[in-house]
């Protein structure tokens, strides 16, 4: 018995100072400024913000939804017409090279290009949580209407 008592401290110093490590990352993490304001960043919104127009009719008739990991895809492309279809997988296909480009831009505007992951699981919440009434979003690896 002696042994595990002796070895209680150890144990805990270890615990209390990954907990601390873990804290301190997670602030950090917390500090990532996810409205930054640089030239990349611009750009990448501009794009999306028009893009947008083009994509609304098929977010609405749940064509293309949101996914979990901050894209969109073609969920159903019985709801586009045939003639469209090439022109809608265009969109969702730029539409997720802008999204992985502008994680990637916010990411290294902090300085911290790890924070990739943190910053598109956080916008992948945001766009789902903000996504109108009858849209199609992924949750929890199925699909649902808002």
């Amino acid at each position: 018995m002696k042994t595990n008592e002796m070895r209680f401290p150890q144990i805990l110093i270890k615990f209390i100072l990954s907990f601390a490590a873990l804290v301190m990352a997670l602030n950090a993490f917390a500090a990532a400024d996810l409205e930054v304001n640089t030239p990349g960043v611009n750009a990448l919104k501009q794009s999306m913000q028009a893009r947008h127009a083009q994509l609304a009719g098929y977010y609405a008739n749940g064509a293309v939804g949101l996914t979990a990991d901050g894209l969109i895809t073609l969920r159903d492309a019985g709801a586009v017409p045939l003639a469209a279809r090439q022109s809608v997988n265009a969109l969702v296909a730029a539409e997720n090279q802008d999204r992985n480009a502008l994680y990637a831009e916010i990411a290294q505007a902090n300085g911290h290009p790890e924070w990739q992951a943190e910053i598109r699981n956080t916008f992948a919440q945001r766009w789902i949580q903000r996504a109108q009434p009858g849209w199609w979003v992924q949750s929890g690896g199925a699909w649902k209407q808002k």
